[in-house]
C-alpha cells in the first residue's frame, strides 16, 4: 500500500485530557454514545477493572448494532485473558491482532503496533499514549492519582477523517505477521506548518513500510525553533540526529527542556542508559527535569506554538521497530493547555545542573556505564544507528 503524507486540515477542535481519571471516563462515555461505528487501535490491554468497564460499554453498543473493530497488538495484549478475548468475539467485535508471534519470528517479533487510537463514528477521536490498564486508568487510593501520568487528546473536525484513513489502511492489512526488516529514516516532504491561526491539525505517523515522518517532522520543528523546545518522553534514548538538534537549539538561545522519568519507571535500565547523554546536553544548555511523583508516560513535544502528542517515544527502539501515530496541531488554546501541563510537571521534577551532575555518586555512574554499554551492544547487534 502506497505511503501517504497527511496534509494540514483546518476547523478542528482539540482538548487536552490529563491522566486516566479524566480521559478514561470521557472515552467510555463517547464509546457508549456511538451510533454507527467504533474503531480502536491499541498496544496495551491488561485484564482488570478498566478492561471490565471497557468490555461492558462495548457489549452495550454491540447490542444496539454498532460496528466495533479492534486492532490490538499481539504482544502488548498478552495480559488480556482468553475468556475476555472470547467475550469480545461473542459480542460481535471484529478482532485482529498485529504481528502474532511464531517459532520463526526471529527479530521480526520486535515489530509492534504501539499506536493508541479511538475513533467514534468518524467524527470524534482520542489520540495519545494510554493503554487499557488499571495503572493508566484507575486512581491509587493512597495517592489519589493514577500510578501512570498520561495525556490524551480529544479531537473533532476534518482531521478525524485522516485518523479513520490511517486505521483503515492498517485494518486492511489484517493481523498478519510482519516480514519486513529494519527501515531507515528517509527523506520525506513534510507539509509546512501553518503560520498562526487556530484549529490546524494533521496526522503524523510511523508505518510498517513507509517513511518515518514523525521523526522528520520533529527534526524540522527543532531546526526552526525560536523560543522554546519542551519535550516529554518516558524512555530517553534519542538518535544522534535528535540529540544534535536539541543541543544546537539550546546553543542558539532557545529554551530547551526535557521532561524525563525519575526513579519511578517501569524499565530502570533504560533510564540509566539514556543518562549517558546528559553531560553533553547539559553543557549545550539543555535543561533536564526528572519527574518525581510517579511514572510519567507522556509523549509530548511543544516547539514554539507547534504541538505533537501521541504514542511516539522518540527513542531509537521506537523509531526502528514500532508503528506510531501523533496528532500535530497549531492551536492557541491547545498550546496554552500543553504549556501549563509542562509547567506543572516541571514544578514536580528535579532539575539537573551540570555541577550537580558532575557530583554523581560512583555507583550511579557505574550503572550508567554498564547499561549504556548494553544499549550500544543491542543497537550494534540490530544495526540501529546511534
Amino acid at each position: 500500500m502506497t505511503a501517504r503524507v497527511y496534509q494540514w486540515r483546518t476547523g478542528n477542535r482539540f482538548e487536552l485530557l490529563i491522566d486516566g481519571d479524566n480521559f478514561f471516563p470521557r472515552i467510555l462515555a463517547a464509546l457508549d454514545q456511538a451510533i454507527e461505528r467504533i474503531d480502536i487501535e491499541l498496544y496495551l490491554v491488561d485484564s482488570g477493572r478498566s478492561t471490565r468497564q471497557w468490555l461492558d460499554v462495548l457489549q452495550r453498543v454491540c447490542q444496539r448494532g454498532v460496528r466495533v473493530r479492534c486492532l490490538l497488538d499481539a504482544i502488548g495484549t498478552d495480559g488480556l485473558s482468553r475468556s475476555e478475548r472470547r467475550e469480545l468475539e461473542q459480542m460481535g467485535v471484529e478482532l485482529q491482532f498485529y504481528n502474532p508471534s511464531s517459532l520463526l519470528s526471529g527479530h521480526r517479533l520486535f515489530h509492534r503496533d504501539h499506536r493508541k487510537l479511538f475513533i467514534i463514528d468518524d467524527r470524534l477521536a482520542y489520540v495519545g499514549g494510554t493503554g487499557i490498564t488499571d495503572p493508566f486508568c484507575q486512581l491509587d487510593p493512597e495517592t489519589g492519582r493514577t500510578p501512570w501520568h498520561e495525556q490524551m487528546l480529544e479531537v473533532e473536525g476534518p482531521v478525524v477523517e485522516d485518523w479513520a484513513d490511517l486505521f483503515e489502511r492498517m485494518w486492511q492489512q489484517g493481523g498478519q505477521r510482519e516480514n519486513r526488516g529494519l527501515s531507515a529514516v528517509r527523506r520525506v516532504h513534510v507539509p509546512p506548518v501553518p503560520d498562526g491561526g487556530a484549529g490546524h491539525g494533521r496526522v503524523s505517523y510511523i508505518g510498517a513500510r513507509e517513511q518515518k515522518e514523525v521523526v522528520v517532522s520533529l527534526l524540522a520543528a527543532l531546526r526552526r525553533a525560536e523560543q522554546r523546545v519542551w519535550l516529554a518522553t518516558p524512555y530517553f534514548l534519542p538518535s544522534w540526529r535528535i540529540r544534535r538538534a536539541l543541543a544546537r537549539a539550546a546553543k542558539r538561545g532557545v529554551d530547551v527542556r526535557l521532561l524525563l522519568c525519575g526513579m519511578t519507571i517501569d524499565h530502570p535500565p533504560v533510564r540509566y542508559a539514556g543518562q549517558r547523554f546528559y553531560t553533553r546536553l547539559l553543557k549545550a544548555g539543555v535543561r533536564i527535569y526528572e519527574y518525581q511523583p510517579r511514572f510519567t508516560h507522556l509523549k509530548t513535544a511543544l516547539v514554539d506554538d507547534w504541538v505533537s502528542l501521541g504514542s511516539c517515544n522518540f527513542d531509537h527502539w521506537t523509531l526502528h521497530w514500532n508503528l506510531e501515530a501523533n496528532q500535530q496541531a497549531v492551536d492557541p488554546d491547545l498550546v496554552q493547555a500543553v504549556a501549563e501541563s509542562f509547567e506543572q510537571d516541571f514544578a514536580e521534577s528535579d532539575l539537573w545542573t551540570l555541577a550537580g551532575w558532575r557530583q554523581l555518586a560512583l555507583w550511579h555512574r557505574f550503572k550508567i556505564r554498564f547499561w549504556g554499554q548494553i544499549n550500544r551492544s543491542v543497537m550494534w547487534l540490530f544495526g540501529i544507528p546511534r
